[in-house]
């Protein structure tokens, strides 16, 4: 547990939580701990899914912290440190393990681009999310012009980053940004009951349906199909197949050594 970050484990599930009030903004600390938070769950055998969530109720990430931007104002050669944050995303992205975003209340910016490194986003009904870095003359520089068009499309993506504009979480299941609203309070519920359903499965087989599908959308449709079946063969190879397999023939639930 570092100072922003605490994680807890239920059953096969982890539970990250952003604890930085009032708004849980993201600063170098908080990027730092979760760099290391996710390389210890990525390596957590007991682990097969992992959701990340603010503490309280007003904010998932109201973004980066402004404070540490002056700084940078006018500075050549800053380009590495935009990098680093950027590996430290697409660590997250790449982790092998689903992993689900709870967003329980404002989700701007930054927070909206970490949101967006998960592979699924619940939303409380209270929230507000959006990218509005261009009210600074800024424009998303964590992921989000790149993630948030491959998660929504051109056209809509394009309109909230142009605007700055918010949307609800109404208007975000809408178009897709989030896979599930649910009432204020009830979004690690929720998320907890995904989890323990997804978790129920092989992690070998879900790690691979996430690869798949992650790396087949930067390829055409037959090399996306060629990488399918070559990730389709090594799962042949693994316990769990044939842990699957017998407890279907035996009309039984299979159990799962992740192996």
């Amino acid at each position: 547990m570092g100072i922003f970050l605490k994680v807890e484990r239920k059953e096969k599930v982890a539970v990250v939580t952003i604890n930085n009030p009032p708004l849980n903004v993201m600063n170098h600390q908080v990027v730092k701990e979760l760099k290391e938070v996710f390389e210890e769950l990525e390596h957590d055998q007991s682990i097969v899914s992992i959701i990340l969530t603010g503490s309280g109720d007003r904010a998932f990430m109201a973004g980066a912290d402004i404070k540490e931007f002056p700084q940078l104002i006018g500075q050549q050669g800053i380009k590495s440190n935009f990098m680093e944050n950027h590996q430290i995303f697409n660590a997250i992205d790449d982790c092998s393990k689903p992993t689900i975003a709870v967003l329980n209340g404002i989700t701007f910016g930054g927070g909206c681009e970490l949101a967006l490194t998960c592979d699924l986003r619940i939303a409380e009904d209270h929230i507000q999310i959006g990218l509005p870095e261009i009210k600074l003359g800024l424009f998303p520089g964590g992921g989000g012009t790149q993630r948030l068009p491959r998660a929504i499309g051109e056209a809509k993506a394009k309109e909230l980053m142009f605007t700055g504009d918010p949307i609800d979480a109404e208007r975000a299941e809408r178009i897709g940004l989030v896979n599930y609203v649910v009432p204020k309070g009830e979004g690690l519920e929720k998320a907890l009951q995904l989890a323990v359903r997804i978790s129920r499965h092989s992690l070998p087989a879900l790690s691979r349906i996430k690869k798949a599908v992650d790396e087949g959308l930067n390829k055409s449709l037959y090399d996306g199909v060629e990488l399918e079946a070559e990730l389709f063969e090594e799962v042949f190879q693994t316990d769990d197949i044939k842990e699957g397999v017998q407890a279907f023939i035996e009309k039984r639930k299979p159990a799962f050594t992740h192996k």
